[in-house]
């Protein structure tokens, strides 16, 4: 019995400590829990906040790319219109290209038709005239009893025979008239054709000024981004100048053709009032086309009063473009005319042909009206050019002659010379006072007389050349040589003038002795 209680105390406490020990791990187990489901509340709290602030920074992102892709769009949809504006324009210029080529074709169909027909006439013809030409040369020889060579060799002995008498006559006659009236008639006839032939002379510029009829006139001219000032710029290959000054642009270029053809066709535009590249076009296109037709119309005109015929269509036409070039302010055109009427007077004066100097006076500053881009003078360019359209070699080389670059063959370089001087080089024909036309030809001379060794000095043609005079016992050759070349160069860097200035250097020794 004493032994039942102790181990019944102690099975009791076993129990109570095991109770105890359930309730103590029960309660830890559940503190466990509360803090394992407090750990997941919170994750998921701070898990929706990350949610929510990563959705709202990806709307954000969509948003901008969205926009930007929407302004992308935007420009190239602009851009689009912009080229399919401008493949309209082609397409409907290539129409109307295509239009005109067929009706050229039709028509150069109807010529070669029309051509043909007529060669073929124009065969059967030759060959009968050759027909009745040889049945009449025939006839010819059994009626002279002389072959056609034996009867054409004793003409042309007759003739030639003939014609050296003559020529040998009219050569004496000739030197014994300008001996006795040389000094005489050079000064009537000079001074009759200066009083019998004037002409006004027109001074242009290497600017032309367009009116507008506003300001706002400006704006359109320039155009969108420039693309109607750059549109025309590059039709016209002149530049154009908008400033400040009222109502008014300005239009620069050296070609005076270009220029004009610029002018007409920016005021044709703003009479129209339609502006954009495809209208500039066809418009600079529609004047380049009525201001060749002008020029021809001018250059057959000028052929007319100068009452000179038979002229190449392409020189007529260089002829018409003299009317927009200017030398020293003088209008190229009056002056051709002046100088061909100077040429028939002088020529009628001194019994020459009056038509062929007035041919030679029209043609011999053709040179001018060129290109800018050919090299050389405008004597020897135009001599080109008339060789080039069969003129005479008479023609050509007066043309060629007449400010000496060449040898001159015949009177009728000397007349041009003359003629040209008359008109180009008198004070008030070109735009120079007379004071300052003194002064620069004193200055060429100053600068010529500045160099040891030099004698005297001389400015001749208008200033165009200048002839040195120098002590041969102090300039040998070779000094002579150099002294032009250094002259000349004196003369570009001191003075400013147009075209050439020509340096000549005289060198001359003289020997006299008296026989007893």
């Amino acid at each position: 019995m004493n032994i039942l209680v102790p181990v019944a105390a102690s099975a009791a406490a076993f129990i109570l400590g095991f109770v105890l020990h359930r309730i103590l791990v029960a309660r830890e187990i559940r503190g466990a829990e509360s803090e394992a489901e407090r750990i997941v509340s919170d994750a998921r709290r701070e898990g929706e906040t990350i949610k929510r602030e990563a959705l709202l920074e990806g709307r954000d992102t969509i948003s901008r790319e969205r926009a930007d892709m929407l302004e992308k769009y935007q420009e190239r949809r602009l851009e689009l219109d912009r080229s399919e504006s401008q493949l309209a324009h082609e397409i409907e210029r290539l129409k109307i290209l295509k239009e005109k080529l067929e009706d050229r074709k039709v028509t150069l169909d109807k010529r070669e038709t029309g051509l043909s027909d007529n060669e073929i006439s124009l065969n059967a013809k030759h060959n009968r005239v050759n027909r009745l030409m040889e049945e009449q040369n025939r006839l010819l020889e059994q009626i002279a009893s002389l072959s056609r060579e034996e009867a054409r060799n004793l003409m042309l002995s007759n003739l030639e025979e003939e014609l050296h008498h003559e020529a040998g006559r009219l050569t004496r006659k000739i030197i014994e008239n300008a001996e006795n009236r040389a000094e005489e008639d050079a000064g009537r006839i000079l001074a009759t054709a200066v009083q019998r032939c004037s002409a006004d002379h027109v001074v242009e510029n290497c600017v032309s000024v367009v009116n507008l009829p506003s300001d706002d006139m400006k704006g359109r001219i320039i155009g969108r981004e420039g693309r109607n000032i750059r549109a025309f710029e590059a039709a016209t290959n002149v530049d154009v100048i908008i400033d400040d000054t009222p109502e008014a642009v300005v239009l620069s270029c050296f070609d005076p053709v270009r220029r004009e053809i610029a002018r007409q066709s920016l005021e044709k535009l703003l009479d129209d009032g339609r502006i954009h590249p495809g209208r500039i076009e066809s418009t600079v296109a529609k004047v380049t086309a009525e201001m060749e037709k002008r020029i021809r119309k001018l250059g057959n005109q000028l052929a007319l009063d100068a009452n000179v015929s038979g002229l190449h269509q392409q020189l007529v036409r260089h002829l018409g473009r003299l009317r927009y070039r200017t030398s020293y302010g003088q209008n190229m055109y009056q002056h051709s005319l002046e100088t061909a009427n100077i040429c028939g007077l002088l020529a009628a004066e001194m019994k020459l042909d009056a038509a062929l100097a007035r041919r030679i006076g029209l043609l011999h500053d053709i040179g001018k009206a060129t290109d800018q881009d050919i090299e050389g003078s405008h004597a020897l360019v135009g001599m080109e050019l008339a060789q080039r359209y069969d003129e005479s070699p008479l023609v050509c080389n007066a043309i060629g002659a007449h400010h000496e670059e060449i040898e001159c063959e015949s009177l009728y370089g000397i007349l041009v010379q003359a003629a040209d001087t008359v008109s180009s080089a008198r004070p008030g024909a070109r735009r120079e006072t007379l004071e300052l036309y003194v002064r620069r030809l004193h200055k060429l001379e100053s600068i010529a007389d500045s160099f040891d060794g030099v004698r005297k000095s001389y400015a001749i043609q208008a200033g165009r050349e200048l002839r040195i005079a120098v002590r041969p016992e102090t300039v040998d050759d070779d000094a002579a040589a150099e002294l032009a070349r250094i002259v000349a160069r004196k003369i570009e860097s001191d003075m400013e003038y147009p075209g050439q200035i020509k340096v000549t250097v005289i060198r001359e020794t003289r020997a006299t002795e008296t026989a007893h």
